[in-house]
């Protein structure tokens, strides 16, 4: 195998037969009408676009990047996803899955064009099976309505990302989503025991087990997170968990970032496990309150928001433990919702940032690393550094229990300059991260996004034995190319995303 570098930026790996373009370039050449032809036969003509105005929607998603694909198109059985992928196969056309496009990564955007299978219409409930707590999905079942589903129960889907009453669970699959709630228990891996799964070559296979760890590999394990470059997911076998007996919701309200941050340490040192620690700053939680009113005070540095769940006596305790805490370390106030109302309002505050912020400026990049919870104070003053340096406001709410930090850049996309400026200062972001001990990515994935970004964190050798693994089951990049992977070693790759990556990342 050979890289070729042509003028137009673009990379071909001869013998793999992948072609690259840049991200900002969306145009691409229309698929060959037999390709519309044999998709139309298998899916009939309702079910396929492929006029430039059709497809616009998309060549987005959740995040900033962009890729258009050649056909949308929206089987309803798995059967109909193979046939798709066996056509493409013969013609040589890359396949890439989608479901709500809430991704925020690039994850599920056609970087080289291409057939894009949208999930939208495979979207029901198999089969619930509450005496066992196992539910059997499509991959566009959406995350909340599973849990809707099960709460005749007493059940619930315990992966909640802030996206949960838009995303789906087939995209979480994808991503290894997961939300306020993975502190205490864990991402998506951690609640999918089986997955259905087209191969590139269109042939249907099964892996995991229904009701427990299976013997041999953990196949099912191997396909979470791997964002459909390994195979596309039309199955999931996932648990459902008993909705706990009691459950507390905390605001802790500190006049500095410190003492939030010193809060969340001494927490997890006395062994508590709260379901859920979430922070927010000061001027994201004022920009929050005036689009919310959830009760978040409006001259606060940075609050908490924790969550205390199970056995009635265990959680009073829990609280009291949890109250002292924060006071020891300054808290000047901490509020216990009253009841299930002022709770929700709480998390509404919170799962509706993103949209509060959206008032303020055309548009926000949402980041996604992981560090310390020891090191998240200074990790606070550098972000704002860079947000000074680069003229960007830079907000932070993230999940503090387990370090992963989603700092929010607000900027204009339309203007050029600024969306340059927003990719360096991510980078710059990003590779302090991962300086200071943390991870390129929480839950969000690497997808186009962090792609360039990877050698910050894994050696040549690291990407020789991923690119084995990849190559097992997807040998020809059939499968969402251009994902994972850095494309600019070698290439002088001249998109932004990769200028910026070459600024991070030591050459």
């Amino acid at each position: 195998m050979h890289v070729d570098c042509k003028g137009d930026a673009s990379l071909t790996i001869v013998g793999k037969e992948v072609t690259y373009l840049p991200a900002e370039n969306t145009a691409r050449k229309p698929l060959h009408r037999d390709v519309i032809r044999g998709l139309q036969n298998i899916l009939g003509a309702s079910m396929v676009l492929h006029r430039p105005e059709d497809l616009l929607l998309y060549e987005y998603d959740g995040s900033v990047e962009k890729g258009r694909p050649g056909a949308v198109v929206f089987p309803t059985t798995t059967q109909e996803v193979s046939q798709v992928v066996r056509l493409a196969a013969q013609h040589d056309v890359p396949v890439i899955g989608r479901g709500a496009g809430t991704g925020l990564s690039g994850g599920a955007l056609a970087r080289t064009g291409g057939v894009m299978i949208v999930f939208a219409r495979m979207n029901r409930i198999l089969e619930l099976d509450l005496e066992n707590q196992r539910a059997v999905v499509q991959p566009g079942m959406v995350n909340y309505e599973l849990t809707r589903a099960a709460e005749a129960g007493g059940l619930y889907f315990a992966p909640d990302p802030s996206s949960w009453k838009s995303c789906t669970i087939g995209g979480n699959v994808s991503e290894n989503a997961g939300g306020p709630h993975t502190l205490a228990y864990g991402v998506t891996t951690n609640h999918v025991t089986a997955l259905e799964l087209v191969l590139p070559d269109g042939e249907i296979c099964r892996v995991g087990s229904r009701h427990g760890d299976s013997v041999g590999y953990d196949l099912a394990g191997l396909f979470v997170g791997s964002e459909g470059t390994l195979a596309l997911v039309t199955e999931i076998t996932v648990k459902l968990l008993r909705k706990p007996e009691n459950v507390k919701t905390l605001l802790a309200i500190f006049d500095d970032v410190d003492g939030a941050s010193e809060t969340v340490a001494e927490i997890t040192a006395r062994a508590i496990t709260p379901a859920a620690c979430e922070m927010l700053d000061g001027w994201t939680l004022r920009a929050v309150e005036d689009f919310i009113h959830a009760g978040f005070p409006l001259d606060s540095a940075a609050v908490l928001l924790i969550e205390l769940e199970g056995l009635a006596e265990v959680v009073a305790a829990q609280v009291a433990a949890v109250e002292e805490v924060c006071l020891e370390h300054h808290a000047r106030e901490v509020r216990v919702a009253r009841d299930e109302q002022e709770r929700e309002l709480l998390w509404r505050g919170r799962k509706n940032a993103f949209g509060a912020l959206g008032r303020i400026a055309p548009s926000n990049y949402v980041l996604d690393g992981v560090i310390p919870r020891s090191k998240i104070p200074q990790a606070l003053r550098r972000i704002r550094e860079i947000g000074e340096r680069y003229n960007f406001k830079i907000g932070n709410i993230f999940h503090a229990g387990d370090g992963n930090l989603h700092p929010i850049v607000l900027f204009d996309p339309r203007d050029a300059g600024q969306y340059q400026r927003a990719i360096e200062a991510s980078a710059e972001i990003i590779r302090y991260c991962v300086e200071i001990g943390g991870a390129l990515t929480g839950e969000h994935g690497v997808g186009m996004e962090k792609s360039e970004l990877m050698p910050l964190l894994f050696s040549d050798d690291d990407f020789g034995l991923m690119r084995r693994i990849h190559d097992a089951f997807n040998p020809r990049s059939a499968l969402n190319p251009g994902k994972i992977f850095p494309l600019n070693k070698g290439c002088g790759e001249i998109t932004p995303r990769a200028q910026a990556a070459v600024r991070a990342v030591p050459l």
